[in-house]
């Protein structure tokens, strides 16, 4: 048995992962920063972006790439939309906040389950073939998968710290009362905030349709491990959730190499709830962008 090509294999894997934990919990940590609002329909989004680039591609015949930018659009779209129609009185207000988005989770998924069934569907792979890197090798679908994860990542912190949009969010963020006398108009930052929270998770779902069975179910992992890179990493801050997200691909990867996938889930679990208990405000610390 080759340790270094099975470590190596994990380590890939875990990345990909990692990188899927890291936008989604992005985005939840941007929504959370923003509105001070745990959105449990974020899951959701990420299963309408899987959706969404399997109808552009496979029902529209749109090339994978374009595929993933639409559903971003789309998602950032009908995210706004919903956060002014819908959740604009619970701005801050955690609790019957909550309780919304666990209501709009549940709308979301059975317009899924209408509009394309219960069965799994599949896409065709986005890339043939695979590239051979330190003797490991990899589909170069994962490749390219992680290319456009970092591009969208790399992008997201250019807009933060170096647009006029950005730095408004932020600046909501830290203290929309203080950003208001400053004159950033914090209505127009709320659904622009909260739509580009969940096109991040919908751009998740877009990256990984090609590599998993996109249903209307799928959502509701992704959003738990989420979950769980925002409270580890400080929730409400960006920072915290990419070194928590990456850590925990890699630690699920690892141990489901060494330990079967029960029995790596409850340590994985475990490892986090101790994690939590060592650092009560997160890795990095809360509400940081």
């Amino acid at each position: 048995m080759d340790w270094h090509l099975l470590i190596g294999q994990a380590t890939v894997n875990g990345l990909i992962v990692g990188l899927l934990y890291l936008l989604m919990a992005v985005g939840f940590t941007l929504v959370f920063g923003v509105m001070r609002m745990v959105n449990f329909a974020h899951g959701e989004f990420y299963m309408l972006g899987a959706f969404a680039a399997y109808f552009f591609t496979t029902r529209l015949g749109i090339a994978f790439l374009p595929s993933v930018a639409l559903s971003f659009v789309a998602a950032i779209v009908v995210g706004s939309l919903l956060e002014w129609f819908i959740l604009k009185p619970f701005r801050k207000d955690e609790l019957n906040g909550m309780i919304v988005t666990i209501g709009l989770a549940m709308i979301l998924q059975n317009v899924a389950l209408m509009s394309f069934g219960p069965d799994p569907v599949s896409m065709q792979s986005i890339a043939s073939g695979a590239t051979t890197i330190l003797g490991i090798t990899v589909a170069n679908s994962r490749v390219y998968v992680v290319g456009f994860a970092v591009v969208v990542l790399l992008l997201l912190y250019a807009f933060l710290r170096h647009s006029r949009g950005g730095r408004g969010l932020r600046a909501v963020v830290e203290d929309s009362e203080t950003a208001a006398i400053q004159g950033v108009r914090a209505r127009i930052y709320y659904p622009l905030g909260f739509g580009i929270g969940v096109g991040l998770a919908a751009i998740g779902g877009a990256l990984m349709a090609p590599l998993f069975s996109v249903s209307p179910f799928m959502g509701q992992t992704p959003l738990l491990k989420a979950f769980m890179v925002v409270i580890l990493g400080g929730l409400g801050s960006i920072p915290g959730a990419a070194i928590a997200g990456l850590s925990l691909g890699l630690l699920e990867s690892y141990s489901t190499l060494f330990l079967s996938t029960s029995t790596a889930d409850m340590l994985i679990f475990l490892l986090v709830m101790v994690g939590m208990l060592a650092f009560p405000r997160g890795l990095i610390g809360r509400g940081e962008a």
